[in-house]
């Protein structure tokens, strides 16, 4: 990230100018009222004192941006911004409360450059407050205490603690974060697709782990919440102290990094970038096809795969199987113990492999075996299915990029079980547009 523009005396000009403002106005040092807006380069303090909301420039721009800021550590990062689409060309910047209770950007012409855009009933009673772990909310008092709007419901590009990533399906509402086009630029690069393709998936949450990604340690303070009968599922986390020492941020590479504050060295420091290697890109060898980065090349093909005849399967069919794996993606689970896993898999004659985590119970696929990648440590035990005759074989030649290890007949048929297999799953994903 960036760093900001931190100039010690027109900081303590701006903590003046703000115990002034306060002073005379009465009003909370975390709160934006209608009466009460604030102008550059005017901020507003979490009570907590870890985060603030107001005006910024990136060290290499004039352009000004409102967004909130981590307030104490000294190397300051930027966690959100509103008019990321819209810069300020000057310091005639304000953040207020409108006439119809949004809360918007504006300039010195009076032109809006960013709004909560929400629809609110009581717009004299409405209130901006930023919270201590960095949520900017929106709230008239009305609505059973339910808020108009969040910034945590409107990400930028960083995932910061009690934040929640995913999906409400009965609503049809998802947050997502969206990278930012380079480090000093937050305008949005789009969300879930790289050019209308998926760019990454971290394969299922096991109560611990994301199986489909290699990381030493347990992420400690992630929590998964799944509710199937309100169809609402998403990621959070909560460390023990709000310090804001870590986050997580996506960046303009497409990679999700854990970021850290090195007191010691004075700086923030990037651990377990996800995409690590070529075989993290989503599908990098096609349907039935394996990645393995410490071979070349790094697409093969699954070793004895390429049924002709689907129907043709029976209860003789043998599994073979390939060690620390990462799972292939649209999978269907079960509550089965372990040692059910393989008969279930041969009484339905559409499922073509299965895997089990204790986590998680059996998991089978019945469609294509999209992005398997080889790990060199954790992973998964995958058992791919094979016909008993073909088991010794192996494909009549290696898979390229996007190549199946399948008959075209065959494709078409595993097609219409993948899709069916698919809706029944919601991924919550961290992606970038170029």
């Amino acid at each position: 990230m960036e760093k900001v523009i931190s100039d010690s005396v027109l900081l303590a000009s701006e903590i003046l100018l703000l115990s002034c403002f306060y002073l005379q106005s009465g009003t909370a040092l975390d709160t934006i009222t209608q009466s009460k807006s604030i102008k550059d380069p005017e901020f507003i303090i979490s009570q907590s004192g870890v985060f603030r909301l107001g005006f910024f420039s990136f060290a290499n721009s004039s352009n000004r941006y409102v967004g909130i800021l981590n307030h104490q550590i000294p190397v300051q990062i930027v966690v959100w911004v509103a008019n990321r689409n819209k810069p300020l060309k000057d310091s005639s910047g304000i953040l207020n409360i409108s006439d119809d209770g949004n809360l918007v950007v504006s300039n010195g012409k009076a032109e809006v450059l960013w709004s909560s855009h929400v629809n609110n009933t009581a717009p004299n009673a409405t209130t901006a407050q930023l919270l201590d772990f960095g949520n900017l909310v929106l709230n008239n008092g009305e609505d059973e205490g339910s808020s108009l709007w969040e910034s945590f419901q409107d990400p930028s590009n960083a995932f910061i603690e009690t934040m929640e990533i995913g999906t409400d399906v009965k609503k049809g509402r998802k947050v997502e974060l969206k990278s930012w086009k380079s480090i000093d630029d937050p305008s949005d690069e789009g969300i879930i697709w790289k050019n209308n393709k998926l760019y990454f998936r971290t394969g299922p949450w096991n109560g611990n782990i994301f199986l489909g990604v290699i990381l030493t340690d347990y992420l400690d303070g992630f929590y998964m919440a799944a509710d199937n009968q309100q169809q609402t599922y998403y990621l959070t986390y909560k460390f023990s102290n709000n310090s804001m020492s870590m986050y997580y941020e996506l960046n303009s590479q497409g990679k999700f990094v854990e970021r850290q504050w090195d007191a010691g060295k004075g700086d923030w420091i990037n651990r377990y970038p996800i995409l690590q290697t070529d075989c993290d890109y989503y599908g990098k060898c096609g349907p039935f096809g394996i990645c393995d980065s410490t071979k070349r090349p790094i697409c093969s093909c699954l070793k004895g795969f390429k049924p002709r005849n689907i129907e043709g399967w029976s209860k003789d069919d043998r599994f073979l199987k390939l060690k620390m794996m990462k799972m292939p993606a649209f999978l269907d689970r079960s509550s089965l113990i372990n040692r059910d896993c393989k008969d279930q898999c041969l009484k339905n004659y559409l499922r073509v492999a299965y895997a089990y985590d204790d986590g998680l119970g059996c998991m089978f696929w019945g469609g294509d075996l999209i992005d398997v990648q080889k790990f060199f440590s954790h992973g998964v035990d995958l058992y791919i299915r094979l016909p008993s005759s073909k088991f010794a074989a192996t494909c009549k030649k290696p898979c390229k990029t996007h190549v199946a290890c399948m008959e075209p007949e065959t494709q078409q048929k595993h097609a219409s079980v993948h899709g069916a297999i698919r809706q029944q799953h919601v991924f919550i994903l961290l992606t970038f547009d170029s």
